[in-house]
Order: C-alpha cells, then structure tokens, then sequence
C-alpha cells in the first residue's frame, strides 16, 4: 500500500488505547456505522485511511496505528519473523494488541455511539481482525480482511458457536501474492465455511495489494447487508 495524505482529525487523547485517523460519514444514515481499519506491518494509520473516499459515505472511516514501534512513521500489532520462509509470530505482542483493539473498538461505540461496526484490515491488519472477529464476534458486525490469514491458534481453538452465524465476513485476496500465498485465504475460506460464517470470497488476479475492484466488491457487499 502507498501512503496518501489526507485531511482528518487525529486523536490522540489519552483515554483512547490508540492513535487514529476518522472520517466522519457524508450522508446520515437511519444507524451509526463504522468501518475500523488496522494497517499492515511497517506501515501506519495513514496507510489504509487513504481508501475513506472510495468507502461508502455513509460510514464513519477510523483507521488506527499499531502499538509497537518498528521506527519512523512505521508501527505493527505484534513482530513477525519470516527468516524461516513460513510467519513466526510474537504471540504475546499479538494478545496484547487483540486487547487494546477490543478496548479501542469499545470506547469508540462510546464516543460515536456506533449500532454496528466493521473491522477489517490489510495483511497483519487483517489477521487481527479475523483473530478479533472469530474470538468475540459480539464485538463487531463483520471482518473484512484484505490479504491475510488465521493464525494457527485461532484455527485450532475457535468451535461452532451460537454467535458466529451473526457475523459477516468480506476476504479479498490476490493469487499472485508472494508475501502471504493465496493458500492462507483459501484456509480462512475452509475454516470460515466449516463454522457457518456468512461468507463472501473473492480472488484478485494481483499480488500483495489493494486494487479498485477490491474495492468495488466490497461497496457492494456493505450495501447487502
């Protein structure tokens, strides 16, 4: 993803868990809705905020900033090692943002006074918010997870439940990705089918990226709901 610059309120008040960028809807809307966007490794909340004008207007837009530091205007949920060829994930860091997400995601509802909430993200964003999805689903309406993965764990550990048929998810995912291989997504897929989660699925011919027609479907997909 490339950064964009783009006009915003940037909170960084002390009784929220996490910096983040909002754009607030453009059409009112019969119920308060959200779209909370978590970036990928090494980027920043601005990274993903740069897709709010092509979301729907109807949405507030909030994109957060990872918690741990990589260096300048680069932030992640958790370190990663990709020295063995497969992901090695910090799985303490990776806890540990999935509860400041949950406690963000909380004292937003507050603020906005949000009736629904759609959390998604790109890359490691998008495994945060399958992790956060699939764990407590009561937390939000749906994912929407732009090249990513479940985490082993989450695979292993999370059941059939009474919950997760409420929730919606979007995966969009390219075949030619050399960072997460598209064989992640097809799990997710097999995973997500197997627990009756309401599922949209697509595969892009792209690589490790966001494209218009990503972007195009899932439009569509938020106004099916």
């Amino acid at each position: 993803m490339k950064h964009t610059s783009m006009a915003a309120n940037e909170i960084t008040s002390d009784d929220f868990t996490l910096q983040y960028l909002v754009r607030e809807p453009k059409i009112k809307s019969s119920k308060n809705k959200a779209i909370v966007l978590l970036h990928g490794v090494g980027s920043n909340e601005q990274d993903l905020f740069s897709l709010a004008d092509h979301l729907p207007a109807e949405y507030y837009i909030i994109s957060a900033r990872g918690q741990f530091t990589l260096g300048p205007g680069r932030y992640a949920w958790y370190n990663v090692d990709f020295s063995t060829g497969r992901p090695v994930i910090d799985a303490q860091q990776e806890l540990s943002s999935r509860k400041i997400i949950r406690e963000f995601l909380a004292q937003l509802k507050q603020k906005y006074k949000l009736d629904e909430v759609y959390l998604g993200g790109f890359s490691q964003g998008a495994i945060m918010s399958y992790s956060i999805g699939l764990t407590h689903p009561k937390d939000v309406n749906g994912i929407i997870a732009f090249s990513g993965r479940v985490l082993e764990d989450i695979q292993s550990s999370v059941t059939k439940n009474d919950d997760l048929p409420g929730l919606r998810v979007f995966i969009a995912h390219g075949v030619q990705d050399g960072t997460l291989p598209v064989h992640y997504a097809r799990q997710a897929k097999t995973l997500l089918q197997n627990l009756e989660v309401p599922l949209t699925y697509h595969e892009y011919d792209m690589a490790h990226q966001i494209n218009g027609e990503v972007l195009k479907d899932l439009g569509a997909w938020l106004k099916t709901e």
